[in-house]
């Protein structure tokens, strides 16, 4: 991962082999980034995408393997329990052209990735809601 700040932002580049939760977190950890959005794209040969099963109250995984455009990555980081939050979403696509989206457990970079990271001066926890069965954005 190479990266540089401009003003309150981050421009970011994961390369061939990285993880971008694991990428992202540590950066934000790294950098003391407590809020920020994120929108990135980019290649990758291996995800593992989420919809949450609000009966279950659990991710229903996808793993998706092959070359694949990242076509939109776009999330938050917000915190939780001291620690940086990643929320990301993407839409990804095969050799088919057909997309394929949710929540990302997991997408590594076969390629290259661009990320923009927009920071915002503050803070914004999350806090599980039991009946829901997930995270929210807690603003106290």
């Amino acid at each position: 991962m190479e990266y540089r700040q401009f003003g309150p932002d981050y421009v970011v580049r994961l390369d061939r082999g990285e993880e971008i939760t694991a990428a992202l977190t540590a950066l934000c950890e790294k950098e003391g980034i407590r809020l920020a959005s994120v929108q990135g794209l980019g290649a990758s040969d291996h995800a593992v995408m989420g919809v949450f099963d609000p009966e279950r109250k659990a991710y229903v995984r996808s793993t998706l393997t092959g070359p694949m455009e990242i076509a939109s990555l776009l999330g938050s980081v917000s915190q939780k329990d001291g620690k940086p939050y990643l929320h990301l979403h993407a839409t990804l696509c095969g050799m088919d052209q057909i997309a394929r989206g949710g929540h990302v457990l997991e997408i590594n970079v076969s390629l290259t990735c661009e990320i923009t990271l927009h920071c915002i001066d503050g803070e914004v926890g999350r806090q599980l809601n039991e009946e829901l069965g997930i995270n929210l954005l807690r603003f106290s």
